[in-house]
């Protein structure tokens, strides 16, 4: 009957491989769109932790007139070389334009040479030539301010694409602990220790900091390239994320406080036991627990493992001591 016809989460939504290639995009084109909020993306209710696609977002870009034409040409890019042609200028000229924050890299990669190639929307870069009020920009002589500001070594690219970068974070943020992990990847770990002092917070902060863009292996020089990029350095940048962060923690704190484990639940080998009368064993080795953990830093360290028999190990003859204890331990199992 069709009443009773249960629908599936995966009936009204679709994982992003997916709903790429329904809407004709490329993997990379489709995480633009995303990032851009050209397609709205909601939480996986099953459990997987990812973005799903809803089927109604499906529809209503293939709705849209002129689709799938007028949807990649909204997420395409260009270089330095395609974006002064598109605009009629030259790529020096260009090149000043996006050092100067006039024109806004959407995203980057790494060159074979390991040199950074940032690339802007054709969209805004057509925009951006049309409008008058930027005539003299394009064909006059740079203001003298302006080139004293380039000759300083102004480059605003890095900043300009970490602001957009951060709206993309903060738009895929649900709540107030993800808001404040968006703006603490964009600091590096001195300052978001000065900021958050209580180590409990900062661990449980560091849960919700997202990665870099991947470019290279961990620990590679074009993964650090990419980090150095991520991370803010100008003074009054650093300031102000400093301060929304310090803002979003005091909302995150009311809305959940950060957990806090007690000394036997982080580690619970400390736990003392005793095998007989407190002066004679002063603590047993590690419990059980704490051996499906993981391995123990190392054999002397970590003192005597318990029998297979769950009972108190037999610790180690000490000198002039020793021979009183195991007898004691002896008696005790008969």
């Amino acid at each position: 009957m069709a009443g009773n016809t249960i629908t599936k989460p995966s009936d009204l939504s679709c994982a992003p491989s997916r709903a790429a290639r329904e809407l004709g995009l490329k993997r990379g084109e489709f995480d633009l769109a995303v990032h851009l909020g050209r397609i709205r993306t909601v939480p996986d209710e099953g459990g997987g932790g990812g973005r799903r696609v809803a089927r109604a977002e499906i529809d209503r870009l293939r709705a849209v007139d002129g689709f799938p034409e007028t949807l990649l040409e909204s997420v395409r890019t260009v270089g330095t070389t395609d974006g002064a042609a598109l605009m009629e200028v030259t790529a020096a000229r260009f090149t000043r334009l996006a050092r100067l924050g006039l024109v806004v890299p959407v995203k980057f990669y790494l060159n074979r040479y390991r040199a950074v190639v940032w690339l802007y929307l054709a969209e805004e870069l057509r925009q951006f030539a049309a409008d008058k009020n930027h005539t003299a920009l394009l064909n006059g002589r740079t203001p003298e301010r302006l080139r004293d500001q380039l000759r300083a070594g102004l480059d605003l690219r890095p900043r300009n694409w970490r602001g957009r970068h951060l709206g993309f974070l903060l738009r895929q943020a649900d709540d107030p602990w993800e808001r404040a992990g968006a703006l603490a990847a964009l600091l590096d770990f001195v300052q978001v220790a000065e900021v958050v002092q209580d180590p409990y917070e900062r661990a449980h902060l560091n849960r919700f900091r997202p990665d870099p863009p991947a470019h290279g292996a961990p620990g590679s020089p074009a993964a650090h390239l990419a980090e150095r990029i991520m991370t803010a350095e100008d003074p009054d940048e650093i300031s102000w994320l400093r301060a929304d962060l310090t803002q979003v923690l005091d909302e995150a704190r009311s809305h959940r406080p950060a957990p806090r484990q007690t000394v036997e639940a982080a580690a619970p080998w400390l736990t003392v036991e005793t095998a007989g009368p407190p002066s004679s064993v002063e603590t047993a080795g590690p419990s059980s627990s704490a051996e499906q953990a993981g391995p123990l830093p190392s054999a002397e360290s970590a003192g005597p493992l318990p029998s297979p028999g769950g009972h108190p190990p037999e610790p180690a003859p000490e000198p002039e001591r020793s021979r009183g204890m195991l007898g004691w331990l002896r008696r005790r199992k008969v």
